[in-house]
């Protein structure tokens, strides 16, 4: 029987001729990244000194930090917490990444996202470099193994497949190809699993769409996604790539948890109402009620395919009075691209407040909601108090939804601006 994209890379990376679900290996990631943010990269370093005696890293080449969160500093501690970074990164040789952008998008760019690879991170959603063909995982608690030994620790895990079928209809975006899965799978369908996803419609996906699907694997249990390299994504992670790598691909005879195939041909925009990202209901249902905030942004959205549905959707138009429209470019990168093509033109004559890459509006530091409001979000989550008061709620949903939703002050459908 064939092997998994999963099991090729956990095999190169454990020394091993091939590995298979449920094996217990030791792997070398090929690089480890990860971000400053209290409570993680703080206690690392110390821990690292302290309980492991350890002055400076080994093989400093392979780690990057960013500097991503609490952009800009609100209060001197952020700013205490950001300097002991910056010295640590300067100490050890290793790569800090500040005002670049939001990590997950930014070391794609870096070509971090090198296919065929083995990275690891603390937080679930680098999942997204999967789109590339690159094993990301979310170590958590774990992830101080990374950096005070060679190899981690993990149980080889199981693959399931997700088969797209059909093609997608104008306002439909991957954010609801992916709520749909979860819809349609549940939340624990690939509990503790790698969401392998293919199928003949991921041709009409763009990067940017399957960074968005693998990107958000965690709501279905997964701990993370990956997508078999093509033509399209080898042209992009290639000559970007870190690490001279051999891109790997799922044997056909491979096997498999659970093999799905979900058609897209009659799929609708889709709106995740509070307080669960896996209350997936179709768009129509919610449209009309009142929201008060638009948030298009996150590691999940922001991205120019992004920004260039929400300007075609507001250009000649205007943001509903009272309502606020925050609209967050993924990376540096792709802010300069989108003010070239003039979308930011487009989107500050129409009344959306648009700022540097940060992920501080995802997770409520800035634009925070007071008690009764309610926001549109291309965000990660919706629980209660994520973007504010525990009595605020959020309505996840793609970023045309968000566009059209700021023009009427309620959630509106977007085809009808298409």
């Amino acid at each position: 029987m064939g092997y998994t994209l999963a099991e090729k890379v956990l095999a190169r990376v454990s020394g091993r001729p091939g590995v298979r679900a449920g094996d217990e290996v030791m792997a070398k990631p090929d690089f480890v990244v990860v971000y400053d943010f209290p409570g993680y990269t703080d206690v690392i370093f110390r821990q690292m000194k302290q309980d492991f005696g350890i002055e400076k890293i080994a093989e400093p080449e392979r780690y990057a930090i960013f500097i991503d969160h609490m952009v800009p500093v609100a209060t001197p501690a952020e700013e205490l917490l950001h300097i002991q970074t910056r010295e640590w990164c300067r100490d050890n040789d290793v790569a800090l990444y500040e005002r670049r952008g939001i990590g997950h998008q930014v070391s794609a760019e870096l070509g971090y996202a090198t296919p065929g690879g083995f990275v690891v991170h603390f937080d679930g959603h680098i999942s997204q470099l999967g789109a590339f063909g690159t094993l990301a995982i979310g170590l958590r608690r774990n992830i101080l193994e990374a950096f005070v030994r060679e190899r981690v620790s993990l149980k080889v895990p199981e693959t399931t497949r997700i088969n797209l079928t059909g093609k997608l209809r104008p306002g439909v975006m991957a954010r609801d190809v992916f709520h749909h899965i979860v819809r349609v799978l549940g939340p624990s369908a690939c509990r503790f699993q790698v969401m392998e996803v293919g199928g003949p419609a991921l041709e009409g996906i763009s990067i940017e769409g399957r960074q968005v699907i693998c990107g958000l694997a965690m709501f279905t249990g997964a701990i993370t996604a990956v997508i078999n390299p093509d033509e399209l994504t080898l042209a992009y992670s290639m000559p970007r790539a870190r690490a001279a790598i051999e891109p790997v691909y799922s044997d056909a005879d491979a096997t498999y948890a659970a093999v799905h195939t979900i058609d897209l041909t009659d799929l609708e925009p889709i709106i995740v109402i509070p307080p669960n990202p896996a209350n997936t209901r179709n768009l129509t249902d919610h449209t009309g009620l009142e929201v008060q905030s638009g948030y298009l942004g996150s590691c999940a959205s922001g991205r120019l395919e992004d920004l260039r549905i929400a300007a075609q959707i507001l250009k000649g138009r205007q943001v509903a009075s009272g309502f606020s429209l925050h609209v967050i470019p993924t990376s540096q990168e792709i802010m300069a691209q989108a003010a070239a093509e003039g979308l930011i033109t487009t989107l500050v004559q129409a009344g959306a407040f648009t700022s540097s890459p940060s992920c501080d509006y995802c997770f409520g530091r800035i634009a925070t909601m007071s008690a009764g409001q309610r926001a549109v979000s291309t965000g990660t989550l919706n629980v209660a108090g994520r973007m504010g008061s525990p009595d605020s709620e959020i309505y996840l949903c793609n970023a045309a939804v968000v566009a059209a939703s700021a023009i009427e002050g309620r959630i509106a459908d977007p085809r009808k601006y298409l």
